[in-house]
């Protein structure tokens, strides 16, 4: 985690025009996760930190042609490769930091963060900014297409107490922020967090 967002866009920039590619496999899982929100019909759904745009297919699905389906990211590189995808037919793109999100207050049923959490400057505040713009009783979804341990021996690591994303820690930060947990699953094929928007 870092608050030097210019790290962020160095780091997913340089890593843009290969991501789908690297991970061609994950389109079961995003579609699953997304089946898992409880998005109906004519719902407004914000994909936070889109990257190219993976969730925004199986989002425009759930929520069918009267939703709304909104794509942010902080990365230009990442958007160019969703349009290049064509996933911009499925959502409106947006240049945004999820930190400072240019969207109304409540104006949100659901939001889908995909590998999100490790990315938040200051995860409590930001997780808040998320909540302002969902309607209470909307949902979030906390997802990885694999699970902590997996990732982590992916990337020649540890899994530290401190993780962010272990239960023990993300239960009160999302408590903390305005969203109380209904769900959590870390298994090696998928993380997925599931929250409800407090009134």
């Amino acid at each position: 985690m870092s608050d030097d967002h210019t790290h962020v866009q160095e780091f997913f920039t340089a890593r843009a025009a290969d991501w789908d590619r690297k991970f061609p496999d994950d389109g079961p899982a995003y579609a699953a996760a997304v089946g898992e929100l409880g998005l109906r019909e004519g719902n407004h759904v914000l994909d936070a930190g889109c990257g190219t745009g993976r969730a925004l297919t199986p989002l425009r699905a759930a929520v069918g042609p009267s939703g709304v389906v909104v794509g942010a990211d902080l990365t230009p590189a990442m958007l160019e490769a969703a349009v290049r995808a064509g996933r911009d037919r499925d959502g409106r793109l947006l240049l945004a930091d999820v930190a400072a999100l240019p969207l109304r207050s409540e104006s949100l049923d659901a939001v889908f963060g995909a590998g999100l959490i490790a990315h938040l400057p200051r995860p409590q505040e930001n997780l808040r900014e998320l909540a302002r713009v969902v309607r209470p009783g909307g949902t979030l979804a906390l997802f990885h297409p694999i699970g902590r341990a997996a990732l982590a021996a992916r990337q020649g690591r540890q899994i530290t107490p401190e993780d962010l994303r272990a239960e023990p820690n993300l239960r009160p930060l999302l408590t903390g922020s305005g969203w109380r947990m209904t769900s959590y699953v870390d298994e090696d094929d998928r993380f997925l967090a599931l929250a409800v928007r407090e009134a």
